[in-house]
Formats: structure tokens, C-alpha cells, sequence
């Protein structure tokens, strides 16, 4: 039988019209993918993680220094200051290291190893102008001493660290900490150029963190590390030393976290220090008890933990405190 050519003519145009559907949406899906993969690349490029830290504690510097409240946009500029300064020396540290990057298998990702970015020194120029726009915005927005501590956390993660020391000695990262001590008295500085014994106290508790907290990612991928060439603490001391010296620092840091109740905060802020600090120890003990890679990144977590409630109690003890 015969199909009409007005229903031949329905037909085709149904089935051009499903195909012409489904053909929109799979150029939707692949934008879509393609703008996920872009962000994911740039946040990766960035280290926008890291940058969120570091701005947490310029701002923990600001709450944490007497004087005169920041108004909402010059908190919004101090935020945004210091986390530009700080993807300006994430890009750096991923722009020097490309080498090791491919050789280590937590970095074969990053953008200028997989190729989503060209490897060219036009970035050098763009991580220039990123970092010179963060410090002159600071110092037009607030002071000099907020501008100097913003560009010289940036340059202690890029060059002090990533630069000088990485590839050199396994103390690397106890003087790359120091880029979390400049944010803290960015911030602080934002409110009172002065040097004041509170953000002092804080900046040295960023200091002393940060090194249990990378060491104990160390022990997690210390073959990678090996493989690359880069002495990590326990690559050169071995893990149960690690674990023995993690434990040393985190020590030392929670009797630091707690002096700040002894300048001036109250019961929130040393309950949120007594609290983080008691389960940093708590799995830093179990580390150097059993010194396996489930254990270290246990710690690794702890630490985050402990930052993150002693951030929170220092906001609370500032706003809700007596």
C-alpha cells in the first residue's frame, strides 16, 4: 500500500526536527562540559582552595585587631586584594613547577601539564599584573602596611618557597607558612597599620599550622614526592620521624592558639581553640603511633578541622563575645 506524500512529507519533517532537537542538545551538553572544564582549570590554576584559606585569615586578622570596623566594601576589597595576590603566586608555583607537576600523579592535571594552557611566558606578565593590581588596590584602599603584607605573602609562596626552597631543603615549608602570617597582618593592618600583640599572636599560629598540615599530606603521597625529587620532610627523614616532628608542631601550635584568651578574647574563642586543638592532637598521636597513610590523612583532615573551628570561634568570640 501506497504511503500519501503528505504523510511521507510529516514524517521526514518529524524525524528532521528530532535530529535537529537532539543535535541542539548535544552542542548544549558540550558548552556546558566545555565551561565546567574551563573553571575547573582555572580554579585548579589559581589554587583558589588555598586562596579561600588565606583570605579567611586576612580576615581573622581584620576581626581580630582593635580599632575602628571595616565598612562592607572595604571588607569586600580585602578580601578580594588578598585572595588576587594569592592565585597571582598559585599560577606562579604552577607556571615554575611544570616539570615536577608531570612527574608527580595528585598534579599531571594541572593546566600547563595536560595542555589546557599554554606554557608561555605571557602568564609571567599576567601573574605580574594580577599581583601589582591586588597590592595597589590595597594600598589606595587602606595603607602601605597592608599593601606590603599582601605582596609580600604572595612572594614568599612564589618565590621563598616555590622558587628558593622546594627542590633545596625539607624546610621548605615552614618558611612557605610564612604566607599565611602576611595575610593575617594584611588584614589586621587594614584596621591599624600598628603592630598590635592579638594579630601577632595569630599570624604565628598560621605559621606553626602550616607545616603539620602539609608534612601530613606528605606522608600521604611521599612516593610521588620521592619520585619528583623534592625533599619533603618524610622523604628525607622517613615517616615515623615525620610523624614525631608533626607531633612537636602541633603541640606547640595549640598552646599558641591559646594565648590569644590571655590578650583580650573570651570563653568562645578558647573553648573553639580547646576543642580543634584537643582533636589535632588526638590524631597526631595516632599518627605517630601508627604512621600509615590512612592515619596521616586523618591528620591532614584534623588540621582543617582545627583551622576551620578556631576561625570560627574567633568570628563568634567578635561579634557575640562579652
Amino acid at each position: 500500500m501506497a504511503i500519501p506524500a503528505r504523510l511521507r512529507l510529516e514524517v521526514f519533517s518529524s524525524k528532521k526536527s528530532r535530529k535537529t532537537n537532539q543535535s541542539f542538545l548535544d552542542d548544549e551538553k558540550g558548552i556546558n562540559t566545555d565551561t565546567v572544564t574551563m573553571v575547573s582549570q582555572f580554579i585548579n590554576l589559581f589554587k583558589l582552595r588555598i586562596g579561600v584559606v588565606i583570605t579567611l585569615a586576612a580576615l581573622g586578622g581584620m576581626a581580630i585587631t582593635p580599632g575602628q570596623a571595616l565598612t562592607s566594601w572595604q571588607i569586600l576589597v580585602l578580601s578580594l586584594t588578598v585572595m588576587l595576590a594569592s592565585a597571582a603566586a598559585g599560577a606562579f608555583n604552577q607556571y615554575f613547577e611544570r616539570d615536577i607537576d608531570a612527574k608527580m600523579t595528585r598534579t599531571q592535571n594541572r593546566p600547563f601539564v595536560n595542555g589546557f594552557f599554554q606554557h608561555s611566558r605571557k602568564w609571567l606578565v599576567i601573574i605580574g599584573l594580577m599581583l601589582g593590581l591586588a597590592v595597589i588596590s590595597a594600598a589606595f584602599a587602606f595603607n602601605a602596611m597592608t599593601a606590603l603584607n599582601i605582596f609580600l605573602g604572595a612572594f614568599t609562596y612564589a618565590i621563598v618557597y616555590t622558587a628558593w626552597l622546594k627542590r633545596r631543603t625539607w624546610l621548605n615549608i615552614v618558611f612557605g607558612g610564612l604566607a599565611g602570617s602576611f595575610a593575617v597582618l594584611a588584614g589586621a593592618a587594614a584596621v591599624d597599620p600598628s603592630f598590635g600583640p592579638l594579630p601577632g599572636l595569630l599570624a604565628l599560629v598560621l605559621f606553626l599550622w602550616t607545616p603539620p598540615h602539609f608534612w601530613s599530606l606528605a606522608i600521604v603521597i611521599r612516593d610521588q614526592y620521592a619520585a619528583a625529587g623534592i625533599p619533603m620532610l618524610p622523604v628525607v627523614k622517613g615517616d615515623k620521624k615525620a610523624a614525631r616532628i608533626i607531633l612537636g608542631h602541633t603541640i606547640l601550635l595549640v598552646l599558641v592558639s591559646l594565648l590569644p584568651a590571655f590578650y583580650g578574647l573570651g570563653w568562645i574563642y578558647l573553648t573553639g581553640a580547646l576543642l580543634g586543638g584537643a582533636y589535632f592532637l588526638v590524631k597526631s598521636v595516632q599518627l605517630l603511633r601508627n604512621p600509615t597513610k590512612q592515619t596521616a590523612m586523618a591528620n591532614f583532615v584534623a588540621s582543617l578541622v582545627q583551622f576551620s573551628v578556631l576561625m570560627i570561634a574567633l568570628m563568634l568570640e567578635v561579634n557575640f563575645g562579652a
